[in-house]
């Protein structure tokens, strides 16, 4: 996700709170704010699919999905 999307839903964030937004921008507003969702999902994944635990006897053990 660039900084431009980012900037567009903080954006209709603050014309919400505001003035209200028309159904399309609602429509972009919950589109951008998906996608986001999907990003950092998909970063926090691929963080944990890279972590380890160092055990008491010095074994590394990667975490695995449940």
């Amino acid at each position: 996700m660039n900084q431009k999307k980012i900037d567009r839903i903080n954006e209709l964030a603050r014309k919400s709170k505001t003035e209200g937004l028309t159904e399309e921008e609602k429509a972009e507003q919950t589109t951008l704010r998906n996608e986001y969702r999907q990003a950092v999902v998909g970063n926090l994944s691929a963080q944990l699919d890279n972590t380890y635990i160092l055990t008491p006897d010095g074994k590394k053990r990667k975490i695995g999905k449940n």
